[in-house]
């Protein structure tokens, strides 16, 4: 049974509990977390969702993503997230998440980092993910045309990609 911290629409901890799957009450919002990691090439680490999960069984996925429990904050929350589904240990403690996106029952903080994880040395598979691949822009947006990816839209991608290098909306001449 997972637990959640009630948020409200200023992103206030309004100090309530939810159970996951119960009803949202007018108002009441809930924190979700995504990791997306790339490696020195620009590709994005992409996992296959295990063929038992609940939702969007053995489609790909980005990195990691899932919802914070009570008591996390958001870079605890994708700590954990990582761990679990990857058994990978990142320290996202001085890091803010570099978008974040509302959705009708809350927000998604979403990290995006740089990491040149080998992935031979992930004990994959995990309870969660099938297997893990490095991936370009473009295999991703072919996966979600092929119906084989979450049905993210082709902007959330291309933003991601574009954000790999850089925080804010603007762009950085370097």
């Amino acid at each position: 049974m997972e637990i959640w911290d009630v948020y409200d629409l200023q992103r206030n901890n309004t100090g309530r509990k939810m159970t996951r799957g119960d009803a949202f009450k007018q108002g009441d919002l809930h924190l979700v977390v995504h990791v997306c990691m790339f490696n020195e090439k620009g590709e994005m680490l992409i996992q296959q969702r295990q063929s038992n999960r609940e939702h969007w069984p053995s489609m790909w996925d980005l990195t990691v993503g899932g919802s914070a429990v009570a008591g996390e904050n958001p870079q605890q929350a994708a700590e954990r997230e990582v761990f679990e589904e990857l058994r990978y240990h990142i320290d996202l403690s001085q890091k803010r998440p570099s978008l974040t996106i509302n959705f009708d029952n809350g927000f998604d903080d979403i990290f995006i980092v740089k990491t040149d994880v080998d992935l031979s040395s992930l004990p994959i598979p995990t309870e969660e993910v099938q297997t893990v691949k490095w991936a370009s822009k473009e295999e991703i947006l072919l996966k979600i045309d092929e119906g084989l990816f979450l049905p993210y839209y082709h902007s959330l991608i291309h933003l991601l990609f574009d954000m790999r290098d850089q925080m804010g909306a603007h762009h950085v001449n370097a």
